[in-house]
């Protein structure tokens, strides 16, 4: 492998060149959200386009970085904002860093062992995820929420746990508020 440069085309937050970009949209997210009846409605109206990643995959080997952007767009389900699926590392013991280019929103952290964390994210702020922690973006703004992520290539990413359990805590909007509750769904 040879070095090489990308560009993050601002205010947009879309990397080139990309070897990635997936949208991720309500119908691959609606187990995550809690008022399913909000999801079906709006499932039928439209498949919402929650968030999207670019990304430059290097090879899935110790010594080699992963990094792209996350841009998760404005909007609520309910009362509860989009947010990307969130992950643990298939590799457990894996860190990741969070830059915010544009917008404003919460990283949601949890660890095996119970404990949670909620991190500011604006523009500026620097974000270090330390290992064993799943995390999650949150749009708790009304433009796109944009960050720079970097993390070890061979981390790889467990969604699954996710999917099955969710995060112990939700961010909603309660009276045009931010407020972070306890997920009643949660296992």
């Amino acid at each position: 492998m040879k070095p090489f440069q990308s560009v993050i085309q601002l205010p947009q937050g879309i990397i080139e060149p990309a070897h990635n970009h997936y949208v991720r949209r309500l119908s691959a997210m609606k187990s995550q959200f809690l008022d399913v009846n909000e999801v079906e409605r709006r499932l039928k109206k439209e498949d919402l386009n929650l968030y999207e990643v670019y990304e430059n995959t290097n090879p899935e080997k110790a010594g080699e970085l992963q990094f792209g952007t996350s841009i998760v767009h404005p909007g609520k389900i309910g009362n509860e904002f989009f947010m990307t699926k969130g992950h643990f590392h298939s590799i457990l013991e894996t860190s990741e860093a969070y830059y915010c280019l544009n917008g404003r929103g919460i990283m949601m952290m949890e660890n095996p062992e119970g404990d949670w964390q909620a991190a500011e994210l604006t523009p500026g702020v620097l974000l270090y995820v330390p290992p064993r922690w799943a995390h999650r973006s949150i749009n708790t703004g009304d433009q796109d929420l944009i960050t720079y992520f970097v993390y070890p290539a061979d981390a790889g990413h467990d969604y699954g746990t996710i999917e099955e359990k969710g995060f112990r805590k939700l961010v909603i909007e309660r009276e045009g508020r931010v407020e972070i509750v306890d997920n009643p769904k949660w296992k």
